[in-house]
């Protein structure tokens, strides 16, 4: 795999602020935040079955899916299990880049995907020009990763009511 490095500008801002608009983590903010994330929003192409970020790799970029799908998947035991299938409007990567966490999925581009990428050297260029706009990002993110985890947890908890002898696993350091 050879990481994309993201340098295309984006030109379409009619295109896109539309999209940002839709986006848990962009949400309440005004056209003029959202242009200010605009600016620093980059373009990066992938072709259908290419990487773009293996698991337990170092975060980088918030993604934002403008065009394709991404597969999310967990290599479990060597095999490749499917979390997630997710489209156009869709973030990934946030998570990982605020927590300074390796990312906990590998994702696979399974047809030709346009991304939007937030690097981590805009969030901090935001942190010193605008921190207003910049705690408001950082608490969407929180709220949305709050929500992953809350259906996380739903999930773990059918799971372990679908095979009990599991539940018996202490999860430890939560």
């Amino acid at each position: 795999m050879s990481e994309h490095v993201p340098r295309e500008p984006l030109l379409e801002v009619e295109k896109v602020l539309p999209i940002l608009d839709k986006i848990s983590i962009f949400g309440g903010m005004t056209e003029n935040q959202l242009f200010k994330i605009f600016q620093r929003l980059k373009l990066v192409h992938y072709l259908a079955g290419e990487t773009i970020f293996k698991e337990g790799s170092a975060a980088s970029y918030i993604y934002i899916i403008e065009a394709g799908k991404v597969d999310l998947v967990f290599d479990i035991a060597g095999e490749s299990m499917l979390k997630a299938e997710i489209g156009p409007g869709s973030c990934f990567g946030d998570t990982s880049l605020i927590g300074i966490q390796p990312h906990s999925a590998t994702t696979l581009a399974i047809e030709q995907t346009d991304l939007l990428v937030l690097s981590g050297e805009a969030l901090d260029e935001l942190f010193s020009e605008d921190k207003a706009l910049f705690s408001l990002l950082i608490l969407n993110i929180a709220r949305e990763s709050c929500r992953r985890l809350s259906m996380t947890n739903k999930q773990l908890r059918d799971h372990m009511v679908q095979f009990p002898q599991a539940a018996g696993d202490v999860i430890h350091g939560y």
